[in-house]
């Protein structure tokens, strides 16, 4: 039985960091005005989503930046 109360301990831990970090993306994407408009295009939900998932890096120290380029279309 010991293992089984260890284990649920830990995911209770888990599932308490999970929330708390989704919150702070929460509020990092209210901070940037995305929940604002109506216009909700495929680009600002991703962005939104991302900002959510990523967005407590920045405040612990990190500054995620993707830099990539797309092919260009065949003319």
């Amino acid at each position: 039985m010991r293992t089984r109360r260890a284990s649920t301990n830990g995911s209770r831990v888990v599932a308490i960091i999970v929330v708390v970090w989704l919150f702070i993306g929460l509020a990092a994407a209210a901070q940037r005005s995305y929940f604002s408009g109506s216009d909700a295009t495929c680009a600002k939900v991703g962005t939104t989503l991302v900002t959510v998932v990523a967005g407590p890096l920045n405040y612990i120290g990190a500054n995620p930046k993707i830099d990539c380029s797309a092919p260009q279309p065949s003319r």
